[in-house]
């Protein structure tokens, strides 16, 4: 369902590549020669330049790094830990390297000097607010990444030694400005519904996304002046949720909808707001490579993640006995059903197949394989030949975000709770969440999790709808900056488990009397013939010798306040003497 655009529209975006010199030039884009003034009267004439412009600003969204960012973080670990799970992130050299690149904004700035040159009212409120979407969304991520930041609104001459050395501004400042623009966006584009275009509807969620951000962060890191935002953030989920526009999706019934939701090969408007298209010979991805290939992603969600999800009569599975020492089979039985439509279960078949898949450990690192976003085997599984869409935007983020809000301020209700949080526990036909049984019963292991959590009288159903919130958007790309913004960095510092094994030796992995996995010492000489994978505990490490979870990585390092922030390059440090690095990064 790919965007057509004119052939007008076409020349012109091609005409904008060329003459502002970006389509690959990023680093260096404060410094570039204008050539503007030129081009600007060449095309800013009529509605279908504006649209083609603002075309080619969606290079500024995420496409399948949004289903890859977990796996650098406590959710998931791949073939290897990253640097920010490690804590052995440096400072870059590169003038525009580690993310400190301004390319896009630029072209997005550009175009909200130029776009009035249109005699075109209806175009003009419609694609500036499109470009202003763009620019809160490109600041969002700076601010996220750097803090404070230097905020440009308009585009930067060669000559303009003021501006070029200016000094970063204040994350106020920036974020206030950030919530301006996104205002815009929300007041003049159109409550349309187009699946791979941004509106009304994705500006409001990417306003909730924003404010909930900002004000958890001022809420649990000191800075104070939090209440603002998180007013924000629910008012503006509310006003999507109350638009009607969207619903969750509900196709496949409560043992397949979840997966069905990301592994389908197109997207609908039921729940998705907004998703990167993908089609065969057009634009394909290696998602579907990465989760198969022994070589390649090798995914697999932490043992702790896998000991959130709830039991399916709603109860903590870490309340059960002997949670921490159950083996696979045994610990799959009676969850929450998105825990099996996440990860493989011991009855796993690929997406649209009914014929049940051999275990195989050897393409998971924790053993516990990824699947959310798995569309069926085939030609998809290939190298780049996945064309499932990746979705950026959807409703259950909305609804997560107003109850998060609602709880963090202390006006949440029940009746807030089954708007949001429960109507997401239902369509798999899991039990409602009680907000007066969480709040005086706090979930121990939840607890245990987050040090610095509140002691206020939410503490419990926050709990619990941070554990909802992993849960249902675990490889979305959420967890490291929901853990940035909570101030739970030490987190990180803990050891990644995955599968418990209870001795060396052959295990039955299904319960059909058949050995699937044989753990070994280096000998594995013993055995039987029907086993699908090996572990070589010479290789894979088990926490207790010869039992115990896998032990994958024994923790990293996490310095605060300095690894909340990323480093400033050096040599833009030299090029700007007004710059100040991040702290701890000097």
């Amino acid at each position: 369902m790919k965007k057509n655009i004119t052939k007008r529209a076409v020349q012109v975006s091609a005409i904008v590549m060329l003459t502002l010199l970006i389509a690959s030039c990023e680093a260096d884009i404060l410094e570039q020669p204008p050539g503007d003034a030129i081009t600007a009267d060449e095309f800013f004439n009529t509605g279908a330049d504006l649209e083609a412009y603002t075309n080619d600003l969606y290079t500024v969204l995420p496409t399948k790094s949004v289903y890859m960012d977990d796996s650098d973080s406590d959710n998931i670990l791949g073939v290897s830990a990253g640097d920010r799970l490690r804590g052995t992130r440096i400072v870059p050299t590169d003038r525009g390297s580690g993310g400190w690149s301004w390319g896009h904004l630029r072209r997005i700035n550009f175009f909200i000097e130029n776009y009035n040159r249109v005699n075109d009212e209806e175009a003009k409120a419609k694609y500036s607010g499109i470009a202003k979407f763009f620019r809160a969304y490109f600041y969002y991520e700076k601010v996220k990444r750097f803090g404070d930041v230097p905020w440009y609104s308009e585009v930067i001459e060669q000559d303009d030694e003021e501006l070029l050395t200016k000094p970063r501004d204040s994350r106020e400042l920036v974020v206030d400005s950030i919530l301006a623009d996104i205002d815009y966006a929300i007041a003049n584009i159109p409550a349309e519904k187009e699946l791979n275009r941004i509106t009304k509807y994705t500006a409001l969620l990417l306003k909730a996304r924003i404010s909930l951000f900002e004000g958890t962060f001022r809420k649990y890191h000191g800075m104070g002046d939090y209440e603002r935002f998180l007013e924000g953030a629910s008012a503006a989920a509310k006003e999507l949720m109350d638009s009607g526009a969207y619903e969750l999706y509900s196709g496949g019934g409560e043992d397949q909808v979840y997966l069905d939701l990301f592994a389908r090969e197109n997207q609908d408007m039921t729940e998705t707001i907004l998703a990167v298209d993908y089609e065969f010979g057009i634009r394909t991805h290696d998602l579907a490579y990465r989760m198969t290939a022994p070589t390649q992603g090798r995914w697999g969600l932490t043992k702790e993640l896998v000991n959130s999800y709830l039991m399916a009569d709603g109860s903590p599975f870490t309340d059960q006995s002997g949670y921490d020492t159950m083996e696979f089979y045994e610990e799959m039985q009676h969850r929450d059903p998105r825990l099996t439509q996440t990860t493989a279960g011991p009855d796993f078949t690929t997406y649209g197949s009914e014929n049940p898949e051999p275990v195989d450990l050897d393409i998971t690192r924790t053993g516990y394989r990824v699947i959310k976003a798995l569309p069926p085997k085939g030609p998809q599984w290939g190298s780049g030949g996945s064309i499932n869409d990746v979705i950026l935007f959807r409703y259950a983020e909305a609804l997560l975000i107003y109850a998060e809000a609602k709880a963090e301020l202390g006006t949440l209700t029940q009746g807030d709770i089954d708007l949001t949080v429960n109507k997401i526990r239902h369509r798999v036909g899991m039990p409602v969440l009680d907000m007066a049984v969480a709040n005086a019963n706090p979930d121990p292991y939840q607890e245990s999790l987050y040090d610095n959590i509140g002691q206020d009288a939410n503490k419990g159903v926050i709990l619990e709808i941070r554990r909802e919130r992993r849960i249902e958007l675990v490889n979305e790309g959420f967890r490291w900056s929901d853990l940035i913004r909570w101030k739970e960095g030490k987190k990180l510092e803990g050891p990644i488990l995955g599968l418990y094994f209870s001795s060396l030796g052959a295990h039955d992995f299904n319960n059909d009397g058949e050995f699937d996995v044989y753990v070994h010492e280096g000998d594995a000489s013993g055995a039987p013939a029907e086993v699908s994978t090996m572990i070589n505990t010479n290789e894979r490490q088990l926490s207790e010798g010869t039992s115990g979870n896998l032990l994958l990585f024994e923790g990293g390092s996490f310095e605060e306040p300095k690894d909340y922030y990323y480093p400033i390059p050096m040599e833009d440090l030299e090029l700007n003497d007004n710059l100040e690095q991040n702290p701890g990064w000097e």
